[in-house]
């Protein structure tokens, strides 16, 4: 079967196609930096400012470790 072409598009036409085409992966770009920001203020949330236990417990072992 040959594809036939149609014609050029109407402006809305491309526009809506452009956004079809590339708005997944703008959605995708801004929810990825949305989650990091939030794993971050997470990481950072204890009141003092100082990382949660667990990196605490980790740098540690690797001073421990080095000694």
């Amino acid at each position: 079967m040959i594809a036939q072409h149609l014609g050029s598009l109407h402006p809305f036409e491309q526009a809506l196609t452009m956004a079809l085409a590339f708005g997944p992966f703008v959605i995708l770009g801004i929810v990825i930096a949305i989650r990091r920001r939030a794993e971050a203020r997470e990481a950072t949330d204890d009141d003092t400012g100082q990382p949660e236990a667990s990196e605490r417990a980790a740098a540690d072992d690797r001073a421990d470790v080095s000694e």
